[in-house]
């Protein structure tokens, strides 16, 4: 049985769980003939949430915080993955240079790239961090509070290569978001592999677009499984020139949150489902759960507090907010010690490496759980999420939920590759 899960055991679910598990040699012979034609991204991590009868993602984030809540038996699965994801790119690799964010004070952020070193130096590849943040001037060792250290040191830019003092990497690895824009300093490098694209960051990506990809990449599944799509798709609208300071820009929002509400009731008189349906307003290129709302009905919009507007108005790195994506919500009925969770999957390369619960004690099932005051629990992953048990009945099996939650992860990073060919700048130059 899934230890600690509550939906482990009932729903519809489990259907899909027996139809996935039934197809699986399907499935991964369509993953591996789509890995032929795309490019899967570095490192990935993936915000799922099951709703009991809807298993969907919420969020793909393509410069993945949280290593260190990997659990160590995972660890070697990282690191082939790893050693795979350089080989293809520049596999004489020997330094690799991490640039992690700017975040000096945040203990728990920094364990997370001490964990990326870690696994790096694993793979064969001399790590060090070099540091955007212009307070970093000589190198910088800071404590962490699991008795491991971390030294940050300034970025060198010699001509069009970046290194650290007596340090030239043919490979440089981001750990930053880039919500803030690019750094001069990042553009322009020459002979040196930067992952991921510059593209990736939030200063050119829209999670409208991931979703409209994901959306094709839905269908396409549920045609090769004969299923609903809708049962693995969050639906979505997007508003442009919202300002939530001044008001202005509410009349899109207000119709599209009403739109998309009808559509899910729709949805769920269809299934039976009799959950009042609401909808996520968020930044559309947010990053940190930050720039979030719930909304139940349109009306509510109209009532907007101070705080609520000043919450959604600016994000990471002071950004104002002006599009948002409006997204279907999906709640997580699923509980670890009577806590709300939701799996958060890892992968690097193709590869699914992990994971572990995101848990918030004061938040609902119908709320954002990636907020201040959360804490992540590995215990549920700690069997492979590569290795299902056939003929275990659904619901009944660790490695089978698991699975599928890595195949549904899998689908946002494919649909992560196709945006990243989208938006590529360089695209053009070979079309």
């Amino acid at each position: 049985m899934v230890p600690h899960l509550v939906t482990a055991l009932t729903g519809p679910i489990n259907e899909l769980e027996q139809r996935i598990l039934e197809s699986t040699p399907v499935i991964e012979r369509w993953f591996r003939l789509e890995w032929m034609e795309h490019t899967p991204p570095f490192y990935t991590s993936v915000d799922i949430r099951n709703a009991g009868f809807k298993l969907a993602p919420v969020d793909t984030n393509l410069f993945p915080g949280g290593w260190n809540n990997l659990t160590p038996e995972m660890v070697p699965l990282a690191v082939q993955a790893a050693m795979a994801a350089i080989e293809k790119i520049c596999p004489e690799a020997k330094n690799l240079l991490l640039i992690p964010e700017n975040h000096t004070r945040n203990l728990f952020y920094l364990m997370n790239v001490a964990q990326l070193q870690r696994i790096f130096y694993s793979a064969g590849l001399n790590v060090r961090l070099g540091s955007l943040n212009p307070e970093i001037q000589a190198p910088t060792t800071i404590d962490l509070p699991n008795g491991e250290q971390v030294t940050l040191e300034p970025l060198i830019r010699a001509g069009r290569r970046l290194g650290l003092k007596h340090f030239d990497p043919c490979t440089i690895l981001l750990n930053n978001d880039l919500s803030a824009g690019v750094p001069g300093i990042l553009e322009d490098l020459h002979e040196q592999y930067l992952l991921p694209p510059l593209h990736a960051g939030w200063h050119v990506r829209r999670k409208s677009n991931h979703f409209r990809a994901y959306e094709e990449v839905a269908k396409r599944f549920g045609k090769l499984l004969g299923m609903d799509p809708w049962l693995i798709n969050p639906m979505f609208a997007r508003c442009g020139q919202v300002n939530f300071a001044e008001g202005t820009g509410f009349e899109c929002l207000q119709g599209n949150v009403d739109a998309l509400l009808a559509k899910i009731r729709r949805k769920y008189k269809e299934y039976g489902i009799q959950e009042r349906p609401f909808v996520v307003v968020k930044a559309d290129n947010g990053t940190y759960g930050m720039g979030v709302m719930m909304v139940r009905d349109a009306a509510e919009l109209a009532n907007l507090n101070r705080r609520t507007k000043n919450k959604m108005n600016v994000i990471k790195d002071g950004q104002q907010v002006s599009d948002v994506i409006i997204q279907e919500g999906v709640m997580t009925h699923e509980r670890i010690h009577d806590t709300v969770a939701e799996p958060v999957v890892y992968m690097m390369d193709r590869y699914v490496v992990g994971g572990f619960y995101r848990v918030h004690a004061e938040r609902g099932a119908d709320e954002n759980l990636n907020a201040p005051g959360a804490s992540f629990v590995p215990l549920a992953f700690e069997k492979s999420a590569l290795q299902p048990q056939p003929g275990t009945r659904p619901g009944a099996s660790v490695p089978n939920r698991f699975y599928m939650y890595g195949v549904v992860a899998r689908l946002a990073m494919l649909a992560a590759a196709y945006e990243l060919e989208a938006t590529d700048p360089e695209a053009e130059l070979y079309a």
